[in-house]
């Protein structure tokens, strides 16, 4: 199985989803997007996957969202997408993919069906 967390070290839910998965001793691959972000095309396979549109996937009370009027509806999805690549904050967290499916771990539990 190949898996995957877009981690936060500093975020709770991160950590206790990274606990998860190690307590059920799955095999994964660490990527910490606030370092590494997701490219536009990694971010438009996590979304499709995920069944979310761009702004779902957002942390809308992150100083880049308003400082970036990012609630301004008229703002595309590609627009969107790019936010979130150079202000990765804005990206919900933590974010887990296996091959069974995608999953926001929050709560943690929720990656259990995709384990």
């Amino acid at each position: 199985m190949n898996t995957i967390i877009y981690h936060n070290p500093r975020c709770t839910k991160s950590r206790l989803t990274l606990g998860i998965l190690e307590e059920k001793d799955v095999d994964f691959e660490v990527i910490k997007y606030l370092d590494t972000p997701p490219s536009a095309e990694e971010l438009k396979a996590l979304l499709a996957d995920l069944k979310l549109d761009a702004r779902a996937l957002m942390r809308t009370f992150e100083a880049p969202y308003k400082d970036n009027n990012l609630d301004n509806e008229s703002l595309s999805e590609d627009d969107l997408i790019q936010a979130m690549i150079d202000h990765p904050i804005l990206i919900e967290r933590p974010i887990v993919k296996t091959d069974k499916g995608v999953a926001i771990g929050r709560p943690p539990e929720n990656i259990l069906a995709i384990l």
